[in-house]
């Protein structure tokens, strides 16, 4: 399981990013990750949990309206899959990563790709 956290996004962008996810990782039973809304001290943090337990499926370029950071932690080859479909999706720039003994987090910054 990796928690997915966007900080700084907008309503229309989380649903964007999560969104994407949900097509790279469609679930196999019938709930889908409903993203929650944690208030922040100057911004609202939208999260919501994925279960990557296999390959990504393929997407491709997606447009957001702005850039914003997004922190993905959970186990490391689950971490790795998340990474790897928001990748095909956005600009996506490593801004740091916490390694742990069965966990990491990553912090990433999200825009979109130009072409």
């Amino acid at each position: 399981m990796v928690t997915v956290s966007l900080d700084g996004a907008s309503q229309e962008d989380a649903a964007t990013v999560f969104d994407v996810l949900r097509t790279a990782f469609p679930a196999d039973g019938p709930s889908d990750p409903t993203p929650h809304d944690l208030p922040g001290i100057h911004s609202v943090v939208r999260t919501a949990e994925f279960e990557p337990t296999r390959e990504p499926v393929p997407t491709g370029p997606t447009s957001l309206e702005g850039e914003f950071t997004a922190t993905l932690q959970g186990g490391y080859a689950a971490v790795d899959r998340l990474c790897e479909a928001l990748d095909a999706a956005f600009a996506v720039d490593e801004q740091g990563t916490a390694p742990g003994d069965q966990e990491k987090e990553v912090d990433l910054q999200l825009r979109t790709k130009r072409r």
